[in-house]
């Protein structure tokens, strides 16, 4: 940690730009810059990085915006926008300017496309000469402001994450501060706005390395504080390539709605996509405040594993309140208040089969379905004569059930399996294909009684004739 930090409250941020969705990547640096402000009682900060006008859009802003409420990613405050500093930024580059730290540039396109073929021939980095570094002299003709970048020397960076990195001054160019038009460069917004926002801590990705030792040199310019910086390694697919869009990678929205996940699965996946607690795996949010820090994040990037996520979906559907996952799967069963209530009930023993909500809801399915029943290939198959002569001695028994509860039902099920020389699985087979139309279910006992006797009696009859 550099010394200029030590003292300081820590103040982290997250600073999307609203160009697209807030991509899972992304929803990982929000996640660790969340927890690292909370784990030592600072702030966490949210900037959108609006400045391209011409990408930006309020549905990407919204998307933002939803996506980090959903995870549970309160920040401190109002978010920022970032283009509402544009007059700060270029007051900082004419700062610059006065100081002898930047320079004028006036060179055309052309000259910067002969240096840039030039290099090409020679096989050479291409790094900007301009003859107007050292010329103070205005000319009345467009320019642009670059910073005067150190030539001699090396910039250290203690990252939190990849170590110490050196780069030699004499790779970084005279970059460009502020445009022919009067607009600032990104690399100019983000110091400028990190340093007037007090953040103490750049946590973000790997891909983001080149650009901390020029976003140093402004800095050092200036005479700021230097935050400290932690690059983290970017997610890789399951084949080890950078996570994109032929790996699945969605937006956080699609994580929720195209695949049926909870926010506490989605975050406590990410939690682990890089950064550990021993063996443990399941970490809840109280949790992983208390035992976050950056020493834990590995240098190595991480995969991301689809089936890995969904078994810890499953773990989280299990422990969820029955509640809530009635009113979240709902929507897609359209219930009556009656239906909602009968789903509330079953939920203990849908959930235990679920990965996903979509998963939850099909699982659910039969409790609303109306008679007679959809019956499916697989489960059709059970309905053979011998399995309707079983049907039929089930119905039987039940007809003359006193009680409809699950010890009564099983006693009387269990009765039929040994009156008929049936094994009570092989009983079951045909009661869930007419009960519920398909092969898996909750337990038999359970669905007989949260369809109750009626419903349960009627299905039952429907598929007893060879013609239902």
């Amino acid at each position: 940690m550099s010394a200029s930090t030590v003292s300081r409250p820590v103040v982290t941020r997250f600073a999307p730009s609203p160009t697209g969705y807030l991509h899972i990547g992304g929803a990982r640096t929000a996640l660790f810059n969340w927890l690292y402000a909370r784990h030592h009682g600072g702030k966490f900060l949210l900037r959108i990085e609006d400045t391209d006008r011409a990408r930006s859009t309020k549905e990407a802003i919204d998307a933002i915006l939803d996506g980090m409420r959903w995870l549970g990613l309160n920040w401190d405050g109002h978010e920022y926008y970032q283009s509402q500093f544009w007059s700060r930024h270029a007051e900082v580059a004419h700062r610059l300017l006065e100081r002898g730290a930047a320079y004028r540039c006036y060179m055309t396109q052309e000259e910067l496309a002969e240096q840039r073929e030039k290099a090409k021939a020679e096989r050479k980095p291409f790094r900007i000469s301009s003859p107007w570094r050292d010329i103070e002299e205005e000319q009345d003709k467009p320019y642009v402001i670059r910073l005067k970048a150190p030539r001699e020397g090396e910039t250290v960076i203690d990252d939190q994450v990849q170590g110490r990195v050196t780069v030699q001054n004499a790779e970084i160019d005279d970059f460009i501060l502020l445009r022919s038009d009067g607009t600032p460069t990104y690399m100019l917004a983000v110091v400028v706005d990190d340093h007037d926002m007090g953040v103490t801590h750049v946590i973000r990705g790997d891909d983001h390395l080149n650009n901390a030792f020029r976003q140093l040199a402004i800095i050092r310019a200036m005479g700021w504080p230097e935050p400290t910086y932690a690059h983290v390694p970017l997610i890789h697919g399951p084949d080890g390539a950078k996570l994109s869009k032929r790996h699945g990678a969605m937006g956080v929205e699609a994580y929720r709605d195209e695949l049926g996940l909870l926010p506490e699965a989605v975050g406590n996946y990410l939690l682990r996509l890089g950064w550990g607690h021993g063996d443990d795996e399941i970490i809840s949010r109280d949790q992983a405040i208390e035992w976050f820090d950056l020493p834990q994040v590995g240098k190595s990037p991480s995969r991301f594993d689809f089936k890995k996520l969904e078994n810890l979906n499953g773990h989280y559907i299990r422990e969820a309140d029955d509640q809530r996952l009635a009113e979240l799967v709902a929507p897609q069963l359209e219930l009556s208040d009656a239906q909602q209530t009968l789903l509330v009930r079953a939920m203990p023993e849908l959930k235990a089969r679920a990965h996903t909500l979509h998963e939850l809801a099909d699982g659910a399915r039969f409790l609303v379905a109306e008679r007679p029943l959809k019956i499916d290939e697989a489960a059709g198959a059970l309905l053979t004569d011998e399995g309707r002569q079983t049907l039929a001695s089930a119905h039987a028994k039940l007809v003359a059930l006193a009680n409809w509860d699950v010890p009564a039902l099983e006693a009387a099920i269990r009765e039929v399996a040994e009156g008929t020389g049936v094994k009570l699985g092989k009983l079951a087979q045909p009661l869930r294909a007419a009960l519920t139309g398909r092969t898996t279910s909750p337990g038999i006992f359970d669905v007989l009684s949260l369809l109750g006797r009626e419903e349960s009696l009627g299905r039952i009859a429907d598929q007893m004739e060879p013609n239902a």
